[in-house]
């Protein structure tokens, strides 16, 4: 099993319908890629105050490297993230991405 865990630093004028817009979109690829397990969305809820801005985040579970990748070249996938990047604060800047899970 991949956990592909993104923590996202939006910029201050980022809406919580736009947040709920692109967990939209990357919530219906579950059913077009195969291997795809679940997605789940949140805001930081850790009391150890260390998130450094980093206060939202998904993760998602493959059933392997095989389909995370299907996942990251998938065209909606590629779209969803341009429109995510375009939210954050310093746009690639505002993005951490962390597989944990086999090594392919």
């Amino acid at each position: 099993m991949i956990r592909h865990c993104v923590l996202l630093r939006f910029r201050a004028d980022v809406s919580n319908s736009d947040k709920d817009s692109i967990h939209h979109q990357l919530g219906l690829l579950q059913p077009v890629i195969p291997g795809f397990q679940r997605i789940v969305f949140g805001a930081n809820s850790s009391p150890e105050h260390l998130s450094q801005g980093f206060d939202d985040g998904f993760v998602i579970e493959f059933v392997d490297a095989d389909a995370r990748d299907a996942y990251l070249a998938h065209p909606d996938h590629q779209r969803a993230g341009a429109a995510l990047v375009d939210m954050l604060d310093g746009g690639l800047a505002g993005l951490v991405v962390f597989d944990l899970g086999d090594a392919p």
